[in-house]
This record gives C-alpha cells, structure tokens and sequence, in this order.
C-alpha cells in the first residue's frame, strides 16, 4: 500500500507525519477501515525512523483517528458524521421530502430493464471490433437508421438517417445548436423552463422571450436567429401549439431564414386524441427535431437525437466532434436493437397506459375544471390564487411541487398562478397518498374545489 503522503514541513517529521495522517483522514482519502502499513515498511518508505512512525500511529490512535488490535494491526477509525444546521438566514431545517410531485422526471421504476438487458446482450454480440473504437460525431449507422423508421411511424418527422446527429440528451442538442447559430437572438417560450435558457445563454445565445396564450407560442420578433418551441404540449402550461400557429410559425422560418427548435420532450405521451405529429413533419428544411430517451427510459441513459435541416449537418457534427467527440456507444447500439425489436414501442405503450391512469386519478381528485394541459405529457398546470399559501401547506406535509411563478422571464408582476405537477415521478405506491396530500394543502389553504 502506497499512502503518497506529503510529510509537511516544521515541528519535526513526527508533527509532520502526524498532520499528514490526520489530513488523510479528514478528506476521506484513507477510508474508514483502511489497514495502514506496519510501521517499519511506512518508515522505510518515508526515509524515518520506526520511533517515529510508532509515536505518530499512537498520538492518532489517542485522538481517535486511528484504531490498533492486536494482530489487526493499525486501521482508520470511522469518524462521526459532521453535525451542520440549516443553512444561514434560512431558520428552521427544511421538513423531510415524502411525496414529490415535482414535474421534469418519468417513474425511472418503470425502466425495462430486463427488455434493455437482453438488447444490450444482442447489440454486444452483433458489434463489430470497430464499433468499439472512435466513431461517426453524428453517432452509430445503427441507431441513426432505426431511429429513421421510429420517428416516421411514430412522430411524423422526416428523418433520413444521414440528417440525425446522436447527442447526450436534450442539453447538449441545445448546447451545440446554440453554438453553431455563433450568438444571435434565440426566443424561447415565456413560461419555459429556466434551466434551458441558461443554457442557452451559458453557450453564447442571447434570449428573448416568447409569449404564450391559450394557443401556443406566439410569433418570434423578426430579428430572432431561432425559436425554441414545445408545440407537442408546450411546458409548463401543456397547451398544444394551434394549427394556425403552426402555419404561421414554418412560414416566418422560410421567410426570414429562421431556425425552428423543436423540443419533443414527451409527444409519445397522448391520452384523449390521436398523437399530434411533430412540427418539423411540415416544413425539415427549417426545422431542428430534438427527442431524447430520458422520459420514455430514464434520463441516466443520456440518449438524445436531433434531426436536422441539411445545411446545418456538417456544423453542427463538428460541434459535436470538438464536444465529446461522440455519444457512449454500447447504450446506441441497445437503444437501435430495442427499436427495431419493437421491445422500445411496447414499452411506450405501457407507460403510456400507466400515466393516462395517474392522470385521470389526479383530474378525479382535484376536479377537471382547475387543472390544464391534461391531453399529454406527464404533468398538469394546477390554477390557483395564491401559490405561495398552497405551497407552504405542501412543504408542511412533506410534498415538492412546481410552482408557475419559477418559469417566467421576469419575476413579479400580475401573472397567472398555479402549480406545476408533475405525475411521473412517484413510484405506484405513493402515487394516489401524494394526491391526497395535494388536495389536502389546496384545502387548508382555502383553494380546494
């Protein structure tokens, strides 16, 4: 066992051995339980005498740092944990969380994983040596091609494989489109999720909101480069962009040479309609499709794809080459055997059938006339009064929610309240316990139906 200690200087090799030792220990890098070195082999290597290790194990072992037994020899001691109060200015400890209904995650219990096992295993066998090495920025052939045929069927994208770029998720599609438009004005939806927007602005894009009504996403200003939109169910307010909308927005990107981001987020989720096809479907020389495997899998898999107009390939593959030179391999290739065994849509299926459940459980408990964006996705917008008394009464109970006010451009100001909840996360069990707590808080704060 080498320790690489650094014998500080001054007060002697023992008070430097010491220190060493100690500080070690502190930062966790000899773990609890770690068998130290004998005595004679630690002097050896750090050029002292054996005394002088010995006093050094015995004033630790005096301290508590360390431990000594007989034929066990000299091990780290574990520590008691460090006792912190609750942050500065913020008073009492927050309660303990028991429900989350915060929206953003799917049920991650839910993820197939003996389906994913046995793509994994088949898509190991298949690979080719090369596979394993440095490949394709835009990603595998394999999953590029199957990825072709599910959009079509499924969303209605036109996606030739040699237009899909595979990416590490939703945020890094962003990242690099943002990158490649090299700064200008990008509108994105106001509600919209704040997280976005900074990364926008993290990678050189300047933001400008982007009003949403009863219809969708309005009409950028004329001299945005691009507009991010939700036009599947538009976050957080899960209206669905109007057709007319939909129109209007394809031919402002034709006419002034606009770039369109879609965000797909969740439009394999539709409950009380046939799917609404993606917008890009109607006008791929101007739209970039991003989709990802985080709500249909989980997000631990990092698994993104754009479908992109083809003037903006070749940059936006650089971009990608010069980021992480390409997406982990191994989970492509298990996602494409998934696809192309159909394993991929009979999950979607299922999952869809559980949250067309949770929804309707969550419309039955709180009443259809104060809850929106219901018709997909896996949250809803809960209108009420006064977010701030309902979401004191929630934290009361243990329950984590979303709150409108987080999502807007600028704080303040006369808004529309509500909560944003989302009903993927929790596990089936405490599912239908969270709703009563919900409805619960929305009564003790005068706003229950």
């Amino acid at each position: 066992m080498d320790l690489h200690l650094a014998v500080a200087a001054g007060g002697g090799r023992r008070a430097g051995l010491e220190r060493a030792l100690r500080d070690a220990v502190r930062n966790g890098r000899l773990a609890p339980g770690e068998r130290l070195p004998a005595t004679r082999q630690l002097a050896e290597e750090l050029g002292v005498s054996r005394n002088t290790v010995k006093a050094a194990y015995d004033q630790l072992v005096a301290e508590g740092y360390l431990t000594a037994r007989q034929g066990s020899g000299t091990r780290v001691a574990a520590l008691p944990p460090v006792e912190t109060g609750p942050p500065p200015g913020t008073g009492e400890p927050a309660r303990a969380l028991r429900f989350d209904l915060r929206p953003g995650s799917p049920d991650v219990g839910a993820f197939p994983a003996a389906a994913w096992l046995r793509a994994l295993r088949a898509a190991i066998a298949r690979a080719p040596s090369p596979a394993y090495d440095y490949g394709d920025p835009r990603g595998r052939i394999e999953l590029r091609t199957a990825l072709s045929g599910y959009l079509g069927r499924a969303r209605g994208v036109a996606a030739p494989p040699e237009h899909i770029v595979i990416t590490s998720g939703y945020v890094q599609g962003l990242a690099l489109l943002t990158r490649v438009l090299d700064g200008g004005p990008v509108a994105m939806e106001d509600p919209g999720l704040p997280f976005h927007r900074d990364v926008v602005r993290r990678h050189g894009g300047a933001v400008v909101p982007l009003e949403v009504d009863g219809r969708g996403a309005c009409l950028p200003p004329g001299d945005c480069a691009a507009v991010v939109v939700t036009p599947a169910h538009q976050y957080p307010t899960g209206v669905t962009l109007h057709p007319e909308r939909r129109r209007a927005l394809t031919e402002w990107a034709r006419a002034r040479g606009g770039l369109i981001v879609e965000d797909d987020y969740d439009g394999e989720f539709r409950y009380d309609r046939q799917p609404v096809g993606a917008l890009q479907g109607m006008a791929p020389g101007q739209v970039a499709y991003l989709g990802t495997a985080s709500k249909t899998l989980g997000p631990a898999l990092r698994l993104g794809w754009m479908v992109l107009p083809p003037h903006l390939v070749d940059a936006v593959a650089d971009a990608k080459l010069h980021s992480d030179h390409h997406t982990e391999v191994l989970g492509q290739l298990a996602l494409a055997e998934l696809i192309d065994s159909h394993a991929y849509d009979r999950h979607v299926r299922s999952c869809r059938l559980r949250y067309r459940r949770r929804r309707d459980l969550l419309l039955d408990r709180l009443g259809a006339h104060r809850v929106r964006g219901i018709a997909a996705g896996l949250h809803a917008l809960v209108e009420v009064d006064d977010e701030e008394r309902v979401l004191a009464r929630a934290e009361g109970y243990g329950l984590a929610v979303g709150r409108l006010a987080d999502h807007w451009h600028t704080p303040g100001g006369d808004r529309p309240q509500g909560l944003v909840v989302g009903y993927g996360t929790p596990r089936e069990g405490a599912y239908r316990e969270a709703l009563e707590v919900l409805a619960r808080a929305l009564d003790e704060a005068g706003l229950g139906h």
